[in-house]
Formats: structure tokens, C-alpha cells, sequence
């Protein structure tokens, strides 16, 4: 295969033969599209993990946890419920990105694995639209999974305050943490030598809101616990997320979100890049 295919378009080549990157990167993204479309069960596995967590802590620990928030026990069960469905929901959104984003990594390993970077790489495509087309696949079925989640947190007692514009803010801060949480994937998907073993490498991004502000207060934990739910990334998404539906002042907490945010996207996507252009170039 020519060198220019590889390293770019050539401006004497005809221009049917020049690469279209914004072209290639919509053709796979219609791929990515027609695969969940295919296998909807992904879909569904992916938003069943959250819709079942939101169900166990709201119903079965929501009456204690929530009197625990600073009601009293004698309001009853139901009024702790509803307190703790509105402090845990937004902990169980960003859950629901957490998921999704695994699936990412399982569908750029399946690609990895199967043999189509072979084939991609005997086309005349331009090399980033493979990587884009995982990228904007994810960021589509994160967002009509949170739509799912976020209107059972509804039916279960989630009483959001926010304006339109806290929603609006809210939804583009979930679009800015799943984008930089799915290029971390999109490495580690690639990275990954099976399936298997793609689909456990996420598993901290699962974990890692237990340890965070999402389910109980961090003040509420023992010193070093509590130290390290203060300084990881997901207790300022989380808490930022909150704010934003409930109507109140976020402080600090966005623009540490912002940054982890920032960190995240470009590390993955450096470390995506090296690792597709040297399997691309074999």
C-alpha cells in the first residue's frame, strides 16, 4: 500500500482519491450505529446496571440512608426515600456514563481483535475516522441511555429543581465527562489483547463512584477513605452534576470537574492515537 494512504492525503492526487475525513468519520459512525441497532442487548445490559443499582439503593437502603442526610426518623421511610433519591440520582447518572463507556472499550476490542483493522487498512480511508466513529457512537448511546435512566430516577422519586438552563448546563457537562471518559476506553479497548479482557479494564470506572461523594456523604467515612473520595476525580463530577440539578451554588467543584475532564479526554485520546497509528502502520 502507498505511503501517502497511510501518513495522509495527497494534494496532487485526484480528488477522488484524496481522503474525506468528515465522509470516512460519518461512514463509521453509521457502522457503530447499525451495530447497536443489531445487537440492542448491549444497549440494554449497559442500562440495566444502573436502573437496577437505582432501584436497590432507593427502595431497599433509601428509607435509612435518607434519614441519615439530616432528616428525622420520625418523618417516616417514604420522606427518607425521596431525600435519598434526589442526593444518590446523580451518582447513578454518571454510572450510567461509566457503563456505557465500557461497552466502548469491548466494541474497539472486538475490532481490534477480529481482523477489520486489516481490511480498514487496504482502504482508501482516512486513518482517524475509525477511532472518531467509536467516539460518537458512544457519545449517542451514552446520551439515550442517560434519557432512560434519568426518566426512572423520575418515576422513583427524583425531584430535580433545576431551571432550563441547569438542565441544559447539566446535559453538556455529561456530554464533556462521557466524551473524555470514552477516549480513555478507546485506548484501553485497544490495548486489550481479548474481549475479556476489555471488558474487565473498565471495571474501575464502575467502582470508582462507590468511593466518591456519590452515595454518602465523604464526611461520613473514615480519614484516609474520606481522603481518597475528596481527591478522585468522580466526587467533583458528581457533585458538580448535583448542583447543577438542584439548583445550588457548585463552588470549586466545576472547574476541578473541568479539569479531570480536560486530563482524561487528552490522555486518552494521546494514547488512543499511538496506539491505532502503530497497528494501523504494520
Amino acid at each position: 500500500m502507498s505511503t501517502h494512504v497511510l501518513s495522509g492525503p495527497d494534494p496532487t492526487a485526484p480528488a477522488d482519491l484524496r481522503f474525506y475525513p468528515l465522509r470516512d468519520s460519518a461512514t463509521m459512525l453509521r457502522r457503530n450505529l447499525k451495530r447497536m441497532l443489531r445487537y440492542p442487548s448491549m444497549t440494554l445490559m449497559l442500562v440495566g446496571m444502573p436502573v437496577v443499582f437505582l432501584l436497590l439503593f432507593v427502595y431497599v437502603f433509601g428509607g435509612t440512608l435518607g434519614t441519615g442526610l439530616g432528616g428525622s426518623a420520625h418523618t417516616g421511610a417514604a420522606a427518607g426515600r425521596a431525600a435519598y433519591a434526589n442526593y444518590v440520582a446523580p451518582a447513578i447518572i454518571l454510572m450510567t456514563v461509566t457503563a456505557t463507556v465500557q461497552g466502548t472499550a469491548i466494541s474497539v476490542a472486538m475490532d481490534m481483535t477480529e481482523g477489520i483493522i486489516a481490511r480498514f487498512r487496504t482502504m482508501h480511508i482516512a486513518r482517524v475516522c475509525v477511532l472518531t466513529g467509536h467516539v460518537l457512537g458512544s457519545v449517542i448511546q451514552a446520551v439515550f441511555s442517560l434519557a432512560i435512566v434519568i426518566g426512572v430516577a423520575l418515576l422513583v422519586g427524583f425531584r430535580p429543581t433545576a431551571g432550563l438552563g441547569g438542565w441544559l448546563s447539566a446535559a453538556g457537562f455529561l456530554v464533556l465527562v462521557t466524551f473524555a471518559l470514552v477516549w480513555l476506553c478507546v485506548a484501553l479497548g485497544q490495548v486489550s489483547h481479548s474481549v475479556e479482557t476489555a471488558s474487565n479494564l473498565p471495571m474501575a470506572l464502575v467502582l470508582l463512584p462507590f468511593l466518591s461523594s456519590g452515595f454518602v456523604p465523604t464526611g461520613s467515612m473514615p480519614a484516609g477513605l474520606r481522603w481518597f473520595a475528596e481527591y478522585q476525580p468522580f466526587t467533583p463530577v458528581i457533585e458538580t452534576l448535583r448542583s447543577l440539578l438542584t439548583d445550588k451554588p457548585i463552588g470549586n467543584n466545576a472547574w476541578i470537574a473541568l479539569v479531570w475532564c480536560a486530563v482524561i479526554a487528552l490522555s486518552g485520546y494521546l494514547w488512543s492515537r499511538r496506539l491505532f497509528n502503530r497497528e494501523f502502520a504494520r
